[in-house]
């Protein structure tokens, strides 16, 4: 992986302005180079195979196939690969799920760049990078309590309008199994509502809408 010269860092985010911004920071450092970059998962996927980085800054967000996706997909076939999770969102669950299948470090989009190049570095070292600002979203929701995924299907189906007999016969259950679902919903995201509740999903990251 790379050369002693070089950090070598390959970049997938969609959005070409932001591998545009990131190359340029990259390129005043004497120590990194960017050698590739990707527009989705399944390109980010190609591209490590292909030119094996250093450290990939990879976005979480991307069409065709998401960052945690091809995360996970490089990582099974290259357990050493250093992949930084790189995105707009700071709820604590996109946090956690991106260091669950693997991350060695998540950064915000908006962070300085001298933090990027800290977290580049820190990564390469072999160590876990971990903003001060992102440990304190995670620190915020310790201990952690987890949604099922039938419960997180129930939640989608509520930020989109519809009542608890509506997601029953989408799900084919019976109403009385919805409100012990969002009952149980509305507790673990100390939610005193199903409003509250999806909002508070909205901003922990556990429920992005479209």
């Amino acid at each position: 992986m790379g050369n002693s010269a070089h950090i070598t860092i390959l970049s997938a985010d969609d959005h070409p302005l932001i591998r545009s911004g990131l190359q340029a920071v990259i390129s005043l450092e004497s120590d990194m180079r960017m050698i590739a970059e990707a527009a989705n998962g399944e390109e980010a996927i190609e591209m490590y195979r292909e030119h094996r980085p250093d450290v990939v800054l990879m976005d979480l967000r991307m069409p065709v196939m998401d960052g945690l996706t091809a995360m996970t997909a490089i990582l099974k076939e290259f357990p050493e690969a250093r992949i930084v999770a790189l995105t707009t969102y700071e709820g604590d669950d996109d946090i956690h799920r991106a260091l669950s299948v693997g991350a060695r470090g998540y950064l915000l989009k908006d962070m300085m760049r001298s933090e990027l190049l800290r977290v580049i570095r820190t990564v390469h070292a072999g160590e876990r990078a971990i903003p001060p600002a992102v440990a304190a979203r995670l620190a915020e929701f310790t201990p952690r309590v987890e949604l099922t995924p039938r419960e997180r299907e129930v939640l989608h189906l509520m930020a989109k309008g519809f009542g608890n007999r509506e997601i029953a016969r989408l799900l084919g259950r019976t109403e009385s199994t919805m409100k012990v679902h969002v009952s149980n919903i509305l507790e673990k995201l100390g939610a005193t509502d199903r409003t509250e509740a999806v909002t508070l999903a909205m901003q922990r990251g556990i429920l992005h809408l479209e």
